[in-house]
């Protein structure tokens, strides 16, 4: 999703030089004190490739998420905890046909695991300008999904999106890429969590998304700088703002190591009860919660809960010879309510932590 970091004179994005394919695996843990949540094991399979010439390539991935765990029903209590398990298969490939200042690309993307199935696909245009120091950008897409949650609390609920987003791409200098990139998106449906108490939500939400990139290339040692900015908004009343700097040092003609740093805030969803609860109903009734009159919309999800987060990291590719490059990923997040930037996060939640770490191979053909 960065633009491309580590070039000797910075330039818009194009068409790939080389054909690929490449295989990664990701391990995934997240805990709260007394409670390890959810692991994942998810291997990922890519190919990039022309069609007949240089012009028409494709690229596709295979994913495939073995989840278990468990999650706690409302906010983090533990005595909430529910076992699942799950497998998850996803796949999307798209075909884009390159002019000489512009492309065209068409994808399609689906995945399907026991109660949830989605459909989705989109179009992106780009045009560059006649020295490639600009390229504007347009996407549409709309997706589809199907929920059937096994514990029968809705059957057969549904839930659309349309998607709609405009950039622009300049190469401020020969050694300074920004990036700016606006996207909406209009969803209606079914948006509850079947598996939480006391989960009620809107039917329709609309997101908005600002991204802000800047990538820094210092000559002078070859490494390169990647700073991002992305502030988010929905009609839930979740606003979040994200700042990433990612440092791509080469060591060597070979290796390349890139360490990560990520600080996160949001603010509540409207509908979001503290963990306060009612002295007479106890657990989880939030105060003022009454059987007689619920409220229209209500949630107890800690990921709709005000919150702050960082996240640190370290990366690594080591091109082995011209065909061959060993790439991978280690990172640590933690969220505390107490983190958020304005002071007024969410009360009575447990830390959040998880770790991920990510091993790949790439095999180029030239």
């Amino acid at each position: 999703m960065l633009l491309p970091g580590v070039f000797q004179a910075a330039r818009a994005e194009g068409k790939p030089d080389a054909a690929s394919v490449s295989l990664h695996v990701l391990g995934y843990q997240d805990s709260q004190p007394g409670l390890k949540r959810i692991s994942v094991y998810s291997p990922q399979f890519n190919v990039v490739a022309p069609l007949g010439d240089e012009d028409w390539w494709l690229n596709g991935t295979l994913v495939y998420d073995a989840v278990s765990g468990a999650s706690p029903r409302y906010h983090t209590a533990i005595s909430g905890a529910s076992r699942m398990s799950d497998r998850r298969t996803a796949a999307d490939v798209s075909v884009t046909r390159y002019f000489r200042r512009a492309s065209v690309a068409l994808g399609l993307a689906g995945s399907t695991e026991r109660d949830y199935k989605s459909l989705a696909g989109s179009l992106d245009l780009r045009w560059a300008s006649e020295d490639q120091n600009t390229e504007l950008s347009l996407g549409i897409g709309g997706s589809g999904d199907s929920i059937n949650p096994v514990n029968q609390v809705v059957v057969d609920e549904a839930r659309s999106t349309q998607q709609v987003s405009i950039g622009v791409t300049q190469v401020a200098s020969r050694t300074d890429v920004l990036q700016l990139t606006l996207s909406h998106g209009d969803g209606k449906g079914y948006y509850s969590d079947p598996y939480k108490t006391l989960d009620r939500r809107p039917r329709e939400r609309r997101q908005s998304v600002l991204m802000l990139r800047w990538n820094h290339h210092f000559a002078d040692g070859g490494s390169t700088l990647r700073n991002s900015w992305r502030a988010y908004l929905d009609s839930f009343g979740v606003q979040s703002h994200t700042l990433q700097l990612e440092w791509v040092v080469p060591l060597g003609d070979t290796l390349k190591i890139s360490p990560l740093l990520r600080l996160y805030t949001q603010t509540a969803a409207d509908f979001y009860a503290d963990a306060v609860y009612d002295p007479v109903l106890g657990e989880p009734f939030p105060v003022g919660y009454s059987n007689a009159s619920p409220p229209r919309f209500i949630t107890l999800d800690q990921r709709l809960s005000a919150f702050g987060a960082v996240a640190a990291g370290l990366g690594f590719a080591w091109a082995l010879d011209s065909a061959w490059t060993l790439d991978g990923k280690l990172e640590a997040y933690e969220q505390r309510g107490n983190w958020a930037w304005d002071g007024n996060g969410s009360k009575g939640l447990a830390p959040f932590r998880a770790y991920q770490v990510q091993l790949g191979v790439t095999r180029r053909f030239r």
